[in-house]
């Protein structure tokens, strides 16, 4: 998938992110369960906003991610905040070769875009072979209700002076999936007129009892399924699951 124009609009998107939040669950899940090392694998890093937040926390990481359009915005940002971070352009059902680590993360519900389950199987086969033993892998996924209740056939918009955009989401092909049709409006200072861009993007989640299976099988221990950047378990209408497994 090629995030396109996409890429360089992310950020200003998304700038009412937890970004923190995601900070702040993971290092209180490595403090929880004691894991000390400092090496860090992100993956769908994206534009680099959270890998860049945990490097500024001493982290050593490295970022993979499937668009080499947001590895370029990553890149930029990563040397002008004086930080070093290698990215690779790779998919995370096919990571090969970045080395061992003592945390992997999977944020964002950047997961919930592969839409197989061969394909989720993969990734977490091929995490846990990059994971040192005791290593924690966190990820979090958006939930079942998330998807059905708020997401299905909805119409979101948002409009600004220099961005706007019109969101519209239907069902997907698969169970629990949804596609996403996205126009963005983005002016053009130089002419004062606006470029449309579109985008599809497609998702597709799984219940817990999936998800720990196929973690289970991969070789993990589940440590904890929690919901919503806190450390209790999922209710009725979570909406974004937290997985905490264990090599």
């Amino acid at each position: 998938m090629s995030y396109e124009q996409f890429a360089f609009l992310y950020d200003e998107l998304m700038k009412e992110a937890p970004y923190d939040e995601w900070v702040r669950f993971t290092k209180e899940k490595l403090d929880q369960y004691h894991v000390n090392g400092v090496r860090m694998l992100d993956l769908a890093c994206g534009t680099g906003e959270l890998s860049i937040r945990f490097a500024k926390q001493g982290f050593q990481v490295t970022g993979v991610d499937l668009s080499n359009e947001m590895l370029a915005v990553a890149q930029t940002k990563a040397e002008q905040e004086n930080v070093k971070i290698p990215l690779f352009q790779q998919n995370m059902a096919e990571l090969e070769g970045p080395g061992t680590f003592d945390v992997a993360g999977i944020f964002c519900d950047s997961l919930n875009y592969l839409e197989s389950e061969q394909e989720v199987q993969d990734t977490f086969k091929h995490v846990y072979g990059h994971l040192e033993p005791g290593g924690l892998f966190i990820f979090d996924v958006h939930s079942l209700y998330k998807m059905t209740d708020i997401f299905m056939d909805q119409t979101f918009a948002w409009a600004d002076e220099a961005i706007s955009y019109i969101w519209n989401s239907f069902p997907g092909d698969g169970p629990y999936s949804v596609e996403h049709e996205l126009s963005f409006f983005v002016l053009d200072e130089a002419t004062g007129k606006y470029d449309r861009y579109d985008e599809l993007h497609k998702q597709r989640t799984f219940s817990p009892e999936q998800y720990r299976t196929w973690l289970e099988q991969a070789g993990f221990a589940l440590l904890e399924i929690n919901a919503d950047f806190e450390h209790t378990a999922p209710q009725p209408e979570s909406e974004r699951i937290f997985f905490i497994a264990q090599k």
